[in-house]
């Protein structure tokens, strides 16, 4: 049940050294490359994570298994310039589709060949009591979005 109250959203932002174009494609069609492997709801591990190109595409994690675990879906896409996921899981780590969380991603070309990339996690209000344990659990961001740089720039997701 969602809370009266708006909490504001996480906001996390990382340059890249790519154009936008090349930054979009990675965040869209790699995503297996840079996602956290024990970021996964699945009772397999993690073969591919696809987000559908479209508006109502499916988000979704591919198991080993050929298991696949709903995430959410596609609001926006607007390639090079950004598209907006709905967050779909519970606290319980299990797919709701009765909850919305939005993660609007947005690729800004600053120049020389860089991008400026940055997520807008909103609506934690839709956890209810379960908000403030959301907000401390995704500030996480940050680690993602720099696994993200990495491979967008040609390197291993862990690399410094």
């Amino acid at each position: 049940m969602a809370t009266t109250t708006e909490i504001p959203p996480i906001v996390k932002s990382v340059r890249v050294r790519a154009r936008p174009e090349h930054a979009f494609a990675v965040f869209t069609t790699n995503v297996i490359k840079w996602w956290p492997p024990a970021y996964t709801i699945g009772q397999s591990p993690m073969k591919e994570v696809v987000i559908e190109p479209r508006i109502g595409g499916h988000w979704f994690e591919i198991g080993n298994n050929a298991s696949e675990c709903q995430w959410g879906d596609v609001l926006a896409w607007n390639p090079p310039s950004g598209l907006t996921l709905a967050w779909r899981i519970g606290m319980n780590w299990a797919s709701d589709p009765s909850l919305l969380t939005e993660v609007e991603i947005n690729f800004k070309d600053i120049g020389g060949g860089e991008t400026e990339v940055r997520i807008n996690h909103s609506k934690f209000e839709n956890y209810g009591q379960d908000a403030e344990k959301a907000l401390q659990i995704f500030d996480g961001w940050s680690s993602i979005l720099g696994r993200f740089a990495n491979v967008t720039q040609g390197l291993p997701p862990d690399s410094l």
